[in-house]
Protein backbone atom coordinates (compact mmCIF):
# COMPACT_ATOMS: atom_id res chain seq x y z
CA UNK A 1 0.00 0.00 0.00
CA UNK A 2 1.50 3.46 -0.22
CA UNK A 3 1.49 6.24 1.65
CA UNK A 4 -1.14 8.34 2.99
CA UNK A 5 -1.36 10.42 -0.12
CA UNK A 6 -2.13 8.21 -2.66
CA UNK A 7 -1.42 11.44 -5.68
CA UNK A 8 2.22 11.89 -6.46
CA UNK A 9 0.71 15.91 -7.38
CA UNK A 10 -2.29 16.82 -6.07
CA UNK A 11 -4.51 20.21 -6.77
CA UNK A 12 -6.22 22.16 -3.52
CA UNK A 13 -8.95 21.20 -2.10
CA UNK A 14 -12.37 23.38 -1.51
CA UNK A 15 -12.53 24.67 1.80
CA UNK A 16 -15.71 26.84 1.68
CA UNK A 17 -18.32 26.03 4.33
CA UNK A 18 -20.95 27.70 1.39
CA UNK A 19 -21.74 24.88 -0.58
CA UNK A 20 -24.23 22.22 0.30
CA UNK A 21 -24.48 18.98 -0.21
CA UNK A 22 -26.28 17.64 -2.68
CA UNK A 23 -23.84 18.12 -5.79
CA UNK A 24 -26.37 19.77 -8.62
CA UNK A 25 -25.73 17.18 -10.46
CA UNK A 26 -26.55 14.20 -8.23
CA UNK A 27 -29.19 14.79 -5.38
CA UNK A 28 -28.78 12.75 -2.16
CA UNK A 29 -31.48 12.45 0.20
CA UNK A 30 -30.28 12.21 3.98
CA UNK A 31 -29.06 9.14 5.36
CA UNK A 32 -31.89 7.55 7.59
CA UNK A 33 -28.32 6.42 9.84
CA UNK A 34 -27.90 10.28 10.63
CA UNK A 35 -29.05 11.15 13.70
CA UNK A 36 -30.82 14.24 12.05
CA UNK A 37 -31.69 15.39 8.69
CA UNK A 38 -28.94 18.71 8.42
CA UNK A 39 -27.53 18.43 5.21
CA UNK A 40 -24.03 17.96 4.94
CA UNK A 41 -21.91 21.21 4.15
CA UNK A 42 -19.06 20.65 1.23
CA UNK A 43 -16.46 21.27 3.65
CA UNK A 44 -17.16 18.11 6.01
CA UNK A 45 -17.21 15.49 2.97
CA UNK A 46 -14.23 17.27 1.90
CA UNK A 47 -12.91 16.09 5.53
CA UNK A 48 -14.70 13.14 5.89
CA UNK A 49 -13.42 11.47 2.00
CA UNK A 50 -9.72 13.18 3.35
CA UNK A 51 -9.75 11.24 6.31
CA UNK A 52 -11.50 8.15 4.78
CA UNK A 53 -8.75 8.49 2.50
CA UNK A 54 -6.12 8.15 4.24
CA UNK A 55 -7.47 5.45 7.43
CA UNK A 56 -8.47 3.39 4.53
CA UNK A 57 -4.59 2.54 4.05
CA UNK A 58 -2.11 0.09 5.45
CA UNK A 59 -1.83 1.00 9.11
CA UNK A 60 1.75 1.43 9.25
CA UNK A 61 3.79 3.18 12.19
CA UNK A 62 3.52 6.51 9.98
CA UNK A 63 0.19 6.45 10.60
CA UNK A 64 -0.34 5.24 13.80
CA UNK A 65 1.64 7.67 15.16
CA UNK A 66 -0.31 10.42 13.64
CA UNK A 67 -3.33 9.59 16.24
CA UNK A 68 -3.37 13.40 17.78
CA UNK A 69 -3.36 14.67 14.04
CA UNK A 70 -6.09 12.16 12.76
CA UNK A 71 -8.58 13.08 15.90
CA UNK A 72 -7.97 16.51 15.77
CA UNK A 73 -8.91 16.64 11.85
CA UNK A 74 -11.90 14.48 12.75
CA UNK A 75 -13.00 17.02 15.51
CA UNK A 76 -13.26 19.31 12.18
CA UNK A 77 -16.52 17.16 10.94
CA UNK A 78 -19.14 19.16 12.11
CA UNK A 79 -22.20 16.95 11.43
CA UNK A 80 -22.28 15.20 14.59
CA UNK A 81 -23.05 11.65 13.06
CA UNK A 82 -20.40 11.51 10.48
CA UNK A 83 -18.04 13.15 12.88
CA UNK A 84 -19.19 10.17 15.86
CA UNK A 85 -18.44 7.49 12.80
CA UNK A 86 -15.01 8.80 12.47
CA UNK A 87 -14.15 9.14 16.06
CA UNK A 88 -15.49 5.26 16.98
CA UNK A 89 -12.92 4.20 14.57
CA UNK A 90 -10.14 6.17 15.48
CA UNK A 91 -11.33 4.74 19.18
CA UNK A 92 -10.35 1.19 17.95
CA UNK A 93 -7.36 2.22 15.74
CA UNK A 94 -5.54 4.33 18.66
CA UNK A 95 -6.73 1.39 21.11
CA UNK A 96 -5.79 -1.70 19.80
CA UNK A 97 -2.02 -3.12 19.32
CA UNK A 98 -0.86 -1.62 16.36
CA UNK A 99 0.15 -5.49 15.75
CA UNK A 100 -3.26 -6.67 15.75
CA UNK A 101 -4.37 -3.81 13.60
CA UNK A 102 -2.12 -4.55 11.04
CA UNK A 103 -3.27 -8.18 11.14
CA UNK A 104 -7.11 -7.13 11.07
CA UNK A 105 -6.30 -4.93 7.80
CA UNK A 106 -4.70 -6.86 6.13
CA UNK A 107 -7.49 -10.33 6.86
CA UNK A 108 -10.06 -7.61 5.90
CA UNK A 109 -8.36 -6.69 2.68
CA UNK A 110 -5.94 -8.34 1.46
CA UNK A 111 -7.75 -11.67 2.37
CA UNK A 112 -10.82 -11.17 0.95
CA UNK A 113 -12.44 -10.66 -2.26
CA UNK A 114 -15.62 -9.70 -1.07
CA UNK A 115 -13.87 -6.63 0.57
CA UNK A 116 -10.92 -5.55 -1.51
CA UNK A 117 -10.60 -1.79 -1.86
CA UNK A 118 -10.61 -1.82 -5.77
CA UNK A 119 -13.93 -0.89 -6.63
CA UNK A 120 -14.36 -1.90 -10.68
CA UNK A 121 -13.75 -5.26 -9.33
CA UNK A 122 -17.06 -5.62 -7.65
CA UNK A 123 -18.39 -5.12 -11.07
CA UNK A 124 -16.31 -6.20 -13.90
CA UNK A 125 -14.00 -9.21 -12.07
CA UNK A 126 -10.97 -9.70 -13.98
CA UNK A 127 -12.07 -9.01 -17.72
CA UNK A 128 -11.42 -6.77 -20.03
CA UNK A 129 -14.16 -4.07 -19.13
CA UNK A 130 -12.55 -3.71 -16.10
CA UNK A 131 -9.91 -2.69 -17.98
CA UNK A 132 -10.78 0.12 -19.54
CA UNK A 133 -12.92 1.47 -16.66
CA UNK A 134 -9.31 1.36 -15.16
CA UNK A 135 -8.19 3.25 -18.21
CA UNK A 136 -10.97 5.50 -17.61
CA UNK A 137 -10.21 6.17 -14.27
CA UNK A 138 -6.73 7.03 -14.78
CA UNK A 139 -7.37 9.34 -18.16
CA UNK A 140 -9.96 11.58 -15.61
CA UNK A 141 -7.04 12.14 -13.01
CA UNK A 142 -4.84 13.04 -15.97
CA UNK A 143 -7.25 15.52 -16.93
CA UNK A 144 -7.25 17.24 -13.50
CA UNK A 145 -3.48 17.37 -13.16
CA UNK A 146 -3.22 14.49 -11.34
CA UNK A 147 -1.22 11.14 -11.31
CA UNK A 148 -0.69 7.77 -9.89
CA UNK A 149 1.69 6.83 -6.96
CA UNK A 150 4.16 3.99 -8.68
CA UNK A 151 2.32 0.80 -8.58
CA UNK A 152 -1.29 2.02 -7.50
CA UNK A 153 -4.49 1.04 -9.41
CA UNK A 154 -7.21 4.02 -10.18
CA UNK A 155 -9.75 2.39 -8.53
CA UNK A 156 -8.34 1.70 -5.00
CA UNK A 157 -10.94 3.14 -2.72
CA UNK A 158 -8.35 5.74 -0.82
CA UNK A 159 -7.34 7.15 -4.60
CA UNK A 160 -10.90 7.54 -5.62
CA UNK A 161 -11.15 9.07 -2.19
CA UNK A 162 -8.39 11.38 -2.41
CA UNK A 163 -9.56 12.42 -5.74
CA UNK A 164 -13.00 13.20 -4.60
CA UNK A 165 -12.25 15.66 -1.83
CA UNK A 166 -9.35 17.36 -4.09
CA UNK A 167 -11.08 17.92 -6.95
CA UNK A 168 -14.56 18.60 -5.58
CA UNK A 169 -18.62 18.13 -5.69
CA UNK A 170 -19.10 17.10 -9.28
CA UNK A 171 -16.10 15.75 -11.47
CA UNK A 172 -14.31 15.07 -8.06
CA UNK A 173 -16.91 12.64 -6.77
CA UNK A 174 -17.92 11.24 -10.67
CA UNK A 175 -16.15 8.23 -9.76
CA UNK A 176 -17.73 7.46 -6.56
CA UNK A 177 -21.05 8.14 -8.05
CA UNK A 178 -20.38 5.88 -10.96
CA UNK A 179 -19.54 3.21 -8.95
CA UNK A 180 -21.83 3.21 -5.97
CA UNK A 181 -22.94 -0.07 -6.37
CA UNK A 182 -19.26 -1.01 -5.56
CA UNK A 183 -18.71 0.99 -2.48
CA UNK A 184 -22.30 -0.57 -1.52
CA UNK A 185 -21.06 -3.88 -1.75
CA UNK A 186 -17.84 -3.35 0.27
CA UNK A 187 -20.13 -1.71 2.71
CA UNK A 188 -22.26 -4.72 2.65
CA UNK A 189 -19.41 -7.13 2.97
CA UNK A 190 -18.25 -4.88 6.11
CA UNK A 191 -20.60 -4.68 7.85
CA UNK A 192 -21.46 -8.70 7.51
CA UNK A 193 -17.73 -8.70 8.73
CA UNK A 194 -18.34 -7.04 11.69
CA UNK A 195 -15.27 -5.07 11.23
CA UNK A 196 -14.34 -1.22 12.53
CA UNK A 197 -13.59 -0.33 9.13
CA UNK A 198 -17.57 -0.42 8.16
CA UNK A 199 -17.82 3.16 10.25
CA UNK A 200 -15.86 4.83 7.48
CA UNK A 201 -17.52 3.27 4.72
CA UNK A 202 -20.82 3.57 6.48
CA UNK A 203 -20.22 7.08 6.54
CA UNK A 204 -19.09 7.72 3.16
CA UNK A 205 -22.44 5.61 1.47
CA UNK A 206 -24.69 8.00 3.72
CA UNK A 207 -23.46 10.96 1.89
CA UNK A 208 -23.61 9.44 -1.51
CA UNK A 209 -26.36 9.22 -4.16
CA UNK A 210 -29.13 6.78 -2.34
CA UNK A 211 -29.41 3.75 -4.63
CA UNK A 212 -32.36 3.40 -6.51
CA UNK A 213 -34.35 0.61 -6.93
CA UNK A 214 -32.42 -0.72 -10.02
CA UNK A 215 -29.01 -0.37 -8.32
CA UNK A 216 -30.51 -2.63 -5.08
CA UNK A 217 -31.76 -4.97 -7.93
CA UNK A 218 -28.40 -5.51 -9.67
CA UNK A 219 -26.29 -5.26 -5.53
CA UNK A 220 -28.31 -8.10 -4.54
CA UNK A 221 -27.78 -10.35 -7.83
CA UNK A 222 -23.88 -9.15 -7.63
CA UNK A 223 -23.78 -10.36 -3.84
CA UNK A 224 -25.29 -13.64 -4.92
CA UNK A 225 -23.29 -14.39 -8.21
CA UNK A 226 -19.83 -12.10 -7.41
CA UNK A 227 -18.40 -10.38 -10.30
CA UNK A 228 -17.63 -11.97 -13.93
CA UNK A 229 -14.52 -13.86 -13.92
CA UNK A 230 -14.29 -15.16 -17.88
CA UNK A 231 -12.00 -13.17 -19.51
CA UNK A 232 -8.74 -11.29 -18.22
CA UNK A 233 -7.16 -7.89 -20.11
CA UNK A 234 -5.26 -6.03 -17.24
CA UNK A 235 -1.82 -7.32 -17.65
CA UNK A 236 -0.87 -3.74 -18.96
CA UNK A 237 -2.11 -1.73 -16.16
CA UNK A 238 -0.86 -3.70 -13.08
CA UNK A 239 -1.81 -6.22 -10.85
CA UNK A 240 -4.63 -5.93 -9.38
CA UNK A 241 -4.15 -7.73 -6.42
CA UNK A 242 -0.35 -8.06 -5.27
CA UNK A 243 2.36 -7.98 -4.97
CA UNK A 244 2.08 -5.56 -1.68
CA UNK A 245 -1.03 -3.64 -1.19
CA UNK A 246 -0.87 -4.02 2.70
CA UNK A 247 2.96 -2.99 2.76
CA UNK A 248 3.26 -4.71 6.03
CA UNK A 249 5.81 -7.39 7.02
CA UNK A 250 4.75 -10.55 5.58
CA UNK A 251 2.83 -9.19 3.35
CA UNK A 252 -0.12 -10.76 1.21
CA UNK A 253 1.26 -11.17 -2.52
CA UNK A 254 -2.65 -11.62 -3.85
CA UNK A 255 -2.13 -15.49 -5.04
CA UNK A 256 -4.31 -18.02 -3.90
CA UNK A 257 -7.12 -15.48 -2.80
CA UNK A 258 -10.69 -17.57 -2.21
CA UNK A 259 -14.19 -17.30 -4.11
CA UNK A 260 -15.88 -14.46 -4.34
CA UNK A 261 -18.41 -15.67 -1.50
CA UNK A 262 -21.78 -14.76 -1.10
CA UNK A 263 -23.27 -12.12 1.46
CA UNK A 264 -26.42 -12.74 3.19
CA UNK A 265 -29.69 -12.21 1.74
CA UNK A 266 -30.38 -9.58 4.28
CA UNK A 267 -27.22 -7.68 3.80
CA UNK A 268 -27.34 -7.86 0.13
CA UNK A 269 -30.75 -6.03 -0.02
CA UNK A 270 -30.18 -3.34 2.37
Amino acid sequence: MTSATPFEAVIPAPTTDAALVPAPDAPVKASTLMTDTTLVTAADRTRLFQLAAVLLTYPDEVLLDAADELRGAAALIEHPWLRGQVEEFLAWLTGTAPIDVQRHYVRTFDLRRRSGLYLTYYLHGDTRRRGMALLVLKQRYRAHGLRLAPGELPDLLPVVLEFAATVGPGEGEAPLRQHRRGVELLRAALADHGTPYGLLVEAITAVLPELTEADREAVAQLALDGPPVDSVGLDSLGPAFGPGRSGGPGEFDGVGLAPYPTCSSSEAQR
